[in-house]
């Protein structure tokens, strides 16, 4: 590989010359295109461990995608945008823990591991508990498909970092489903092992409450639609939040910073 010297500074492709940057490194560098081709990759025996590890990856990054497809309409205000990213490497991390299967035909098991989801904070910049640190409690019910979030009566003063001309806020207690995903050898991918629970989720509000008064006690319940049987195969997620608001007039209008929310338990 060459390395740039000179005084002219580029980097892209002239004719088989590719020229580029390195992370942590000074200067600019060269070297000749090429690399396997697609099919090559697809069919080569010399790419059988590139092909598992990207069945696994996929595998991975579709079971991240069910659990922000699930709380699709917290994203927006409450993930980071590098919650993609961090959920495909987690779920990874779950796939590893698959000993019954071989290589790229793991399964990504979150009802085995579950631990590895448990506390992630969906924006890694704002921590739920730094920003609400009042008790709580959250308890599933012995079906698996509902919640109830309560929260004795608090000073917010005491234990919420209210960001700067907030006038209230709202307490969420979300409850989404994840499936395992397993492969399918009849179709060569990896599908979730229940499609029809898989994604489906409530996410329930308390009221609009002021930020300079002692609450009553809370209590946020949220219940899967339908009371849907729960199988083994799926995993239900527990997530808590608070939204931050500013109140004009009758009208209420959500911040754009200081929300936080995270995964509180699965069961």
């Amino acid at each position: 590989m060459a390395k740039q010297k000179g005084h002219i500074k580029y980097v892209g492709t002239l004719g088989e010359v590719r020229h580029f940057k390195i992370k942590g490194n000074d200067g600019y560098f060269a070297g000749l295109k090429g690399g396997p081709t697609a099919e090559q990759v697809k069919t080569a025996p010399g790419f059988i461990r590139t092909r598992e590890n990207m069945s696994e990856f996929g595998a991975c990054a579709n079971a991240g995608k069910s659990v922000r497809v699930g709380l699709s309409s917290l994203m927006k205000q409450m993930a980071d945008n590098q919650l993609t990213g961090r959920l495909t490497a987690i779920m990874k991390k779950i796939n590893i823990e698959d000993g019954s299967e071989a290589r790229g035909q793991r399964a990504v098991l979150v009802s085995q591991q579950p631990q590895y989801l448990k506390g992630l904070d969906f924006n890694r910049n704002i921590s739920f508990n730094g920003v609400f640190s009042a008790p709580y409690t959250l308890t599933p019910n012995v079906d698996r498909n509902e919640s109830v979030l309560t929260i004795p009566s608090f000073n917010p003063a005491n234990f919420i970092s209210v960001p700067s001309g907030a006038t209230h806020f709202r307490i969420i207690n979300a409850i989404s489903v994840i499936a395992d995903f397993v492969f399918n050898p009849t179709t060569g991918a990896y599908e979730p092992a229940d499609t029809d629970l898989n994604e489906l989720s409530n996410i329930a509000y308390s009221a609009y409450t002021p930020v300079d008064v002692a609450t009553t006690p809370l209590t946020v319940t949220a219940t899967l639609p339908n009371a849907p049987t729960m199988n083994t195969n799926v995993t239900a997620i527990g997530s808590i939040g608070i939204e931050f608001y500013q109140q004009v007039g009758s009208n209420y209008y959500l911040f754009n910073a200081g929300n936080a929310m995270k995964i509180q338990d699965l069961f």
